[in-house]
């Protein structure tokens, strides 16, 4: 139960450095100054529910964001439910935010070699994947080279 149009919007999660991950989203287009949002997650369906301990706040106060650590994700799928509240009374409940993306900021690949030759006129390159949080299969990178001669 809740007010129209108190429920946030855009959900949207960053996960960046391997185990980092930022939650931002949208307050309601009719929540007031005194409005509160509480984010709970899970990363696992068999795992406890856990509130926020680091939020992002506006500059009414008012909770826009969720930094969490050591964060890992298994299979894509993690669970998220938001409530509010306005003066200190229960506003709104969202039971799960279905509609949601997570996106991986990826560190720069490993490793990387490159071993030139005159005999060959050319060049290997060698690197490792990225590490990331969630991604096990090296098929599922990609990879551009920009070579410059100096």
């Amino acid at each position: 139960a809740g007010m129209n149009g108190t429920a946030i919007a855009n959900f949207s999660c960053v996960i960046f450095n391997v185990s980092f991950m930022n939650c931002t989203w949208h307050v309601g287009r009719t929540a007031t100054e005194d409005t509160q949002y509480f984010l709970y997650w899970r990363p696992l369906e068999n795992e406890d529910i856990t509130e926020c301990q680091n939020y992002i706040k506006d500059t009414y106060g008012r909770h826009i964001g969720c930094q969490f650590q050591n964060v890992t994700i298994e299979n894509n799928n993690a669970y998220f439910l938001v409530n509010g509240s306005r003066n200190g009374r229960s506003l709104l409940l969202i039971n799960s935010i279905s509609d949601y993306i997570i996106v991986e900021k990826l560190t720069p690949p490993l490793n990387v070699t490159v071993n030139c030759t005159e005999a060959s006129h050319g060049c290997t390159i060698w690197w490792q994947p990225p590490r990331t949080s969630h991604v096990k299969m090296r098929s599922c990178f990609k990879y551009q080279i920009v070579i410059e001669n100096k």
